[in-house]
């Protein structure tokens, strides 16, 4: 093969390679196949050539090539990775980055756009009797020897949603009573929340009617309630009273409705509270969500609270139904108001103004389970608020109970003890609960087997 020939082969060779040398230009990520696609091809032409003439020749030009091309692809490739455009991978072993579905866009503070999610329908409580279902044993408290302050938020069963239990002739006579002597002191809806309680009460109908057919009925205006006789018109523009008025005389719980306003802020701009014992819906309506736990003083809010309600607030979703658990101590029988702590309708209601070391018949407990969720229409938050309310002597003969109640009230802070006006009844309390105890322990109670019989919030 003479020069002419071989040099008429290097330029093919040159004019073949070039293509690859355009694609790994425009396809960054594919250039190293290219570029060993092509090492495959010189190797083979070289092989061939070898046993030509002028291989020495033709070799010097081979290596240029070569040179040429890796350094061009490594250029390339360096000029990739500094653009800002690009998404290199977090670790080496990732040969592409993954493909993330782009987020929503945000939400305008103070606007809902309707969810097409429906609640779904609960199954009938089976077996559920006005006078033989019994309210569920809440004990919502842990042993010490440190108190935490936490939300506690739990994932709930929409067939749990409403609770109700053979105490309910008794909530809903003391609400009939209360709506009739406090009306909208303890009931009231702002206009711009007037939707969401509309919502609510529509809920409630198709819900009770789901889970107790036993004591609730559909009607064409509305609902009926099968014990007492009662028609609740939900249907009616306008209603007869006030929806959250309606709602209340449905359900043994207390309810209230955050709307968020075009600040980002939850407010409180309807409830029905009638049995909250210790506050007061018109000291509260209207309020943001903040203000209503720092004007309750409630403790340790801001340092580990506030952040975390705000954010839970504004990502809950209406698929989602939780619920959380507290617990009070009260020194007097009065489910609806405790009269200890002053009158309801007076000023500067504390634990100042209750009697202090009553008899332990006067202590009860008071037991809150809480659910929360977003309506779907309207997007308000709701929630609901069952108080369980027992004597203590009462839930003391439960097995652990008067044991792990008073290791839990020995681990209160000065914040919470506080909160809980523990000075008013700690000695009498503590005292009984601790015989209470030793007494289970002397008829055999076993410490160590507590976790299997019962865990919290039982």
């Amino acid at each position: 093969m003479d020069s002419e020939t071989l040099r008429r082969s290097l330029a093919d060779l040159v004019a073949r390679s070039q293509p690859y040398v355009d694609q790994a230009s425009t396809h960054l990520q594919k250039s190293r196949q290219h570029c060993s696609s092509l090492l495959e091809t010189a190797q083979q032409d070289i092989h061939v050539l070898s046993q030509k003439p002028h291989f020495r020749e033709l070799s010097y030009g081979l290596g240029l090539l070569i040179f040429i091309t890796v350094a061009l692809s490594r250029y390339l490739y360096r000029r990739h990775l500094a653009s800002p455009s690009s998404t290199r991978p977090s670790t080496p072993t990732i040969e592409k980055a993954p493909y993330n579905k782009p987020a929503p866009p945000a939400r305008k503070p103070g606007t809902w756009p309707p969810s097409s999610f429906k609640r779904p329908t609960p199954t009938p409580y089976a077996d559920w009797s006005i006078e033989k279902t019994k309210p569920l044993p809440y004990r919502p408290f842990r042993y010490g020897p440190k108190y935490f302050v936490t939300m506690g938020l739990r994932t709930v069963k929409w067939d749990e949603w409403i609770e109700l239990d053979n105490n309910y002739p008794r909530y809903h006579a003391d609400k009939a009573r209360r709506i009739a002597e406090r009306g909208s002191k303890c009931c009231r809806t702002a206009p711009e929340a007037y939707p969401a309680a509309l919502e609510l009460l529509e809920e409630l109908r198709g819900y009770l009617c789901d889970r107790y057919p036993m004591l609730y009925q559909r009607t064409d205006k509305g609902i009926k309630n099968l014990w007492s006789g009662e028609e609740l018109d939900t249907t009616s523009r306008p209603l007869p009273e006030d929806p959250m008025q309606t709602c209340a005389r449905l359900t043994q719980d207390d309810l209230a409705i955050m709307i968020e306003r075009p600040d980002g802020q939850y407010y409180l701009l309807a409830g029905a509270v009638l049995l909250a014992g210790f506050w007061r819906l018109e000291d509260k309506y209207g309020m943001p969500l903040s203000e209503i736990h720092t004007s309750g003083d409630v403790p340790q809010f801001k340092e580990k609270l506030e952040k975390g309600m705000m954010n839970f607030f504004r990502r809950l979703k209406p698929e989602e139904l939780v619920s959380r658990n507290n617990y009070f101590l009260q020194v007097d029988e009065d489910l609806a108001w405790s009269q200890s702590i002053g009158s309801e309708d007076s000023d500067g209601i504390s634990w100042n103004t209750a009697e202090k070391n009553r008899a332990i018949e006067h202590h009860y407990f008071r037991s809150e389970r809480q659910s929360l969720r977003r309506l779907p229409k309207t997007g308000g938050v709701v929630f609901t608020i069952r108080t369980y309310f027992h004597p203590i002597t009462e839930i003391a003969e439960e097995d652990y109970v008067p044991g792990r109640l008073a290791s839990a009230i020995r681990s209160w802070g000065d914040d919470v003890s506080r909160y809980k006006g523990k000075e008013k009844y700690e000695e009498v309390l503590l005292e009984y609960l601790d015989k209470k105890h030793q007494e289970q322990l002397d008829r055999g109670l076993k410490m160590e087997e507590e976790d299997e019989k019962r865990s919290y919030p039982w």
